[in-house]
């Protein structure tokens, strides 16, 4: 089977999308842009215990999303690709118009 030029690209984009798919991933991107945080600070604020929540974390490391790195004890994570986030404000405006949206 022959791919088209750039297939490998757009697979790396789907990755991409598919590990912001989750409602969970996707609020953790939206509150580190706020800046870089500790799993710790993550707790509470997001369904899941600890473990669920660095599962999801290390989707999006992987991904390439986030990024981390150690401060002693602790686990900072940042946002990688924060360029992802100016997709979301025209996601809303779709969203809030009707256009498109869950059926």
């Amino acid at each position: 089977m022959r791919f088209p030029p750039g297939w490998a690209e757009t697979r790396a984009k789907a990755r991409i999308f598919r590990a912001m798919g989750h409602p969970t991933r996707l609020a953790i991107v939206e509150f580190l842009a706020r800046g870089p945080r500790c799993v710790c600070e993550m707790v509470g604020r997001f369904p899941g215990r600890q473990a669920t929540i660095s599962r999801h974390l290390a989707v999006l490391v992987r991904t390439g999303i986030l990024q981390r790195h150690r401060e002693g004890v602790r686990m900072i994570y940042a946002l990688a690709l924060p360029c992802l986030l100016s997709a979301l404000p025209c996601v809303v405006k779709a969203l809030r118009s009707g256009r498109c949206g869950t059926r």
